[in-house]
């Protein structure tokens, strides 16, 4: 192998361009050429695609989003547009392929390897958490601290108003975020798409709560389970606390990545390219126990993302 190509595709996450960087560098340690894609499987089949040099990832690992930039490309979805990728991949001379993204995008590779023979290795780039086969994915650590600190300042004015603060976090399918921040912030109620909860029962913890000598009480929504301004006028009526909502959004998404994100995204970086070295094919890199691993893709997409039932406990534990 010669030519190597790196893109990102999907969301965005803190820590995908310390990822690009180790995938670049280690590549070119290796003797290989190494070609940036921007804006995804788009760019491959516009042919946004450039030869890269260690000057070119110089002063990125701090930065958070991507500076390969990226989008979803229907036309990609298509077999036709796979062929046209490919074809677009044969004139640059890349033989392997490093995707940073999802589920959604491992499942491109996956097709674009089986029709037409490209070589891909997946790194797990979201901040949901959301992929089953690996312990964390890159940028779900850096969300969790800005939510964390976005926590931490509104338990300030919360406590001061003496109200109900509901925080809506991301995470559509998989309560990640919610859990691990909730659990943080020493929230009194975590609401996850995983875990049932009970609006009486909800209530009732914060009539308790009040009665306890709390000065406020701090919810986390996942925004899979609805919105959260329904819920706080809901809470409201019943509870006739003041209630707000507040609802980070894209927030999420940005900031200079943690340490802890550089770090793992540097490691399966360079994972990712000793497997296209090592003539491995439809495999994606993941964390496990601490220690870097990696499996078959198919196999990978096929795992059922399970919550954390004790970590779930213990933060209800722990509110009272």
């Amino acid at each position: 192998m010669k030519t190597i190509g790196v893109l990102t595709s999907g969301g965005d996450a803190p820590g995908m361009n310390a990822a690009i960087r180790a995938v670049v560098r280690t590549g070119l340690a290796n003797g290989l050429r190494v070609m940036g894609i921007q804006r995804g499987y788009n760019g491959i089949i516009n042919g946004e695609i450039f030869e890269m040099t260690s000057s070119s990832v110089s002063d990125i690992i701090q930065r958070g989003g991507t500076i390969l930039r990226t989008a979803r490309s229907e036309e990609f979805r298509t077999e036709e547009g796979r062929k046209k990728a490919y074809n677009v991949l044969k004139v640059f001379g890349i033989e392997g392929l490093v995707v940073i993204g999802g589920d959604g995008s491992f499942t491109g590779a996956m097709k674009l390897s089986n029709e037409h023979g490209v070589k891909v290795v997946g790194i797990p780039g979201t901040i949901d958490n959301d992929l089953a086969y690996t312990d964390y994915t890159i940028g779900f650590d850096t969300a969790v601290n800005t939510v964390l600190d976005a926590i931490n300042k509104l338990r300030d004015t919360s406590t001061s108003h003496e109200r109900v603060s509901i925080v809506e976090v991301m995470g559509r399918r998989c309560g990640d975020i919610a859990l691990y921040a909730g659990l943080a912030g020493g929230a009194e109620s975590i609401i996850i798409p995983e875990q049932p909860y009970d609006f009486n029962e909800l209530c009732r913890t914060i009539i308790e709560s009040k009665a306890k000598g709390k000065m406020h009480s701090l919810i986390i929504l996942a925004e899979g389970v609805g919105g959260a301004e329904d819920l706080a006028k809901k809470i409201e009526e019943i509870t006739g606390i003041e209630t707000r909502a507040t609802k980070l959004g894209h927030i999420q998404r940005g900031g200079s990545p943690t340490a802890f994100d550089r770090i793992l995204a540097s490691k399966m970086g360079a994972r990712a390219v000793e497997l296209l070295l090592e003539g491995k094919s439809q495999r994606v890199v993941g964390i496990r126990d601490g220690k870097i691993i990696d499996m078959d893709i198919v196999e990978a997409l096929s795992m059922k993302k399970k919550s954390d039932d004790y970590m779930y406990e213990l933060a209800k534990i722990l509110s009272f």
